[in-house]
């Protein structure tokens, strides 16, 4: 029985104790899995992001925020904000990505989860505030779809290949990330993303060597074969009830797998799945989490997606862990 009352006609806790959440298993990679995301990979890295900064737009939690526009796969021009330490020098990376709202602004992400630090905070193509495009759904259960019918079309695989630009562009703004710690402690460029930019980050850190750690909270695109099983609500919901008129879409999605994706990440990694959430089931959350291979850390949250007594103390929890994983020094 779910811990919380709710008016969902489904069950998002969806019967599942936490031993068995931990016992989801990840889909295995369908044929070319690595090639084809290594070819993701190399074609978003020759792209020249050249990246523009905005006037500084706010001063807060030790942060200078600036509007930021750079180039990614397409020539497409994505949009975000960059944060800069208010005083002294630049001493960690973070590229923060977005739930599948959207970003409107800053936000949350503000303060960072390590002071001294940059971050590029891009609203990838077709959603948010500063990525808005012609063509592109910026609802998340219509922009789930676009492009679904191939892998090389689906818009998934462009709003990867918009983190590794977002990364080239800070690493191009910021130059000195690109050095050492003289110290060797704590990550050099990290990544944080949460539900949507859970999922792609997932799928993005296996082939990116800029990034040293990552944090995933309620991570998206775990386990399709699973997942499409699952009553939700927003975009997954979206994809399910597509994939039961479209059965031959399992073909596609198999490439943007979450759970597939973790398995091949090299780097230490926290994850932070809840145990009820109606958006993302948590079966698809925790496959990501147990996919892992290795220096992995787990925060379990009671819910995703919504709001509870007790929600801000569990995210100032989080929030606390996610310092500590960031700060701490390289495994």
């Amino acid at each position: 029985m779910s811990e919380f009352e709710h008016d969902y006609p489904f069950d998002p806790a969806y019967g599942r104790s936490l031993d068995e959440l931990l016992d989801i298993p990840a889909p295995a990679p369908p044929d070319g899995f690595d090639a084809f995301w290594q070819d993701r990979f190399a074609a978003a890295t020759g792209v020249t992001t050249a990246p523009a900064v905005g006037p500084q737009e706010d001063e807060r939690d030790g942060c200078r925020i600036f509007g930021v526009s750079y180039t990614s796969v397409g020539g497409l021009r994505v949009g975000g904000w960059l944060v800069l330490p208010a005083e002294g020098p630049v001493e960690h990376g973070f590229v923060i990505g977005h739930g599948y709202g959207g970003r409107q602004e800053p936000g949350a992400d503000v303060p960072l989860p390590l002071p001294r630090s940059a971050a590029i905070l891009p609203c990838v193509r077709g959603m948010g505030a500063r990525s808005r495009r012609p063509g592109i759904p910026g609802e998340s259960e219509e922009h789930v779809l676009y492009g679904i019918g191939s892998r090389a079309t689906y818009v998934i695989g462009d709003c990867v290949a918009d983190l590794w630009c977002a990364a080239s562009a800070l690493l191009e703004l910021v130059p000195e990330l690109m050095n050492e710690p003289e110290d060797g402690a704590g990550a050099r460029l990290g990544y944080v993303g949460e539900s949507f930019g859970g999922g792609l980050g997932a799928l993005a850190l296996p082939w990116d060597e800029r990034f040293a750690r990552g944090q995933l909270t309620v991570p998206t695109f775990g386990n399709h074969p699973l997942r499409v099983t699952l009553p939700s609500v927003g975009s997954g919901e979206s994809v399910r009830a597509y994939r039961e008129r479209h059965p031959e879409v399992m073909d596609v999605l198999a490439y943007f797998d979450a759970a597939t994706a973790a398995a091949r990440i090299r780097v230490p990694m926290m994850v932070a799945p809840a145990l009820f959430d109606p958006a993302v089931p948590p079966p698809g959350q925790f496959a990501v989490y147990n996919a892992l291979p290795e220096r992995r850390e787990l925060h379990v949250l009671r819910a995703g997606h919504f709001a509870y007594a007790g929600e801000r103390a569990d995210l100032a929890a989080l929030a606390e862990a996610r310092h500590a994983f960031f700060a701490a020094p390289p495994a």
